[in-house]
């Protein structure tokens, strides 16, 4: 397993990478940096509608994605909303639009480059309900019971400690606040070498756990109610994309596959849409 500070120094990394080159493939070796619209088309894949991509500011969907958790989240004008690991805004500006002038948007992201890019963004845009800050989703940057509804989208799966992200996520809720996270998890385990691959952790892959484990994190954090809303296969077209030729064949001639063995087994990767509440 790899080390947990070096887990949080690895995705930090790459994600400043990725904010400075605004394409998500760009945090590995991979050639696919040149590949024109590759953000929308992912976006588009795992279920935002084109009115939605029209609405954000140029820039902020870098294609990070596994889901669309605003969509689900059925966000009322007034609330306060806060959307972990925010990365350059995306969600936090559809946010915005749906809780009105009367509410807020709060976005977190560890990394300096993604909090720089997106209040850029939402300064040029006159988001005036819209604050981000630098902190770390396993400590964040947010008083007790301030919250009314907490969203984000595949980014627990980066945090080597699950447990006290949700924790976390029950600390700031309001009684009877809730969550809408959309995020990757396992049907069945995955083999060793992609786990301690670098590149598929940072696509999401190798930081997921067994669906049943982190619904047993959820609930354990105090939640209840907790649901599964929607659960699709993710795509195997968007794993690929995300890990370098190279690292890739390393990882199919490792494991004796052919890329459509591959396919077969990467069919345990799910994208769920997962909700819960806190206790009034």
């Amino acid at each position: 397993m790899m080390d947990p500070k070096e887990i949080k120094k690895m995705v930090k990394e790459s994600y400043t990478e990725i904010a400075r080159t605004g394409l998500p493939c760009c945090s590995t070796s991979s050639s696919c940096c040149n590949v024109s619209g590759i953000a929308e088309d992912i976006s588009r894949e795992v279920g935002y509608s084109d009115k939605e991509l029209d609405e954000i500011p140029e820039g902020a969907n870098l294609g990070l994605g596994c889901g669309n958790p605003t969509a689900l989240a059925s966000l009322k004008s007034g609330e306060t909303v806060l959307d972990l690991g925010s990365g350059a805004g995306f969600d936090c500006f559809l946010a915005a639009a749906r809780v009105g002038k009367e509410g807020k948007v709060i976005g977190v992201d560890m990394t300096p480059d993604m909090i720089e890019k997106a209040t850029e963004k939402s300064s040029k845009g006159g988001y005036t309900n819209v604050e981000f800050r630098l902190g770390d989703i396993e400590d964040l940057p947010v008083t007790d019971n301030s919250i009314d509804v907490v969203i984000s989208n595949c980014v627990i799966n980066l945090s080597p400690s699950k447990d006290k992200v949700f924790r976390e996520i029950f600390r700031v809720l309001k009684g009877g606040g809730r969550f809408i996270i959309s995020d990757i998890a396992l049907l069945s385990p995955i083999p060793d070498r992609i786990k301690e691959s670098a590149e598929a952790y940072i696509s999401c892959i190798s930081g997921a756990i067994l669906k049943k484990e982190y619904l047993d994190v959820i609930r354990k954090s105090g939640f209840v109610d907790i649901e599964i809303i929607e659960e699709t296969t993710y795509p195997f077209d968007l794993i690929v994309a995300m890990i370098s030729p190279d690292e890739m064949t390393a990882i199919l001639k490792d494991m004796d596959l052919s890329m459509e063995e591959a396919e077969k087994m990467t069919g345990s990767v799910v994208s769920i849409e997962v909700g819960g509440i806190k206790p009034s």
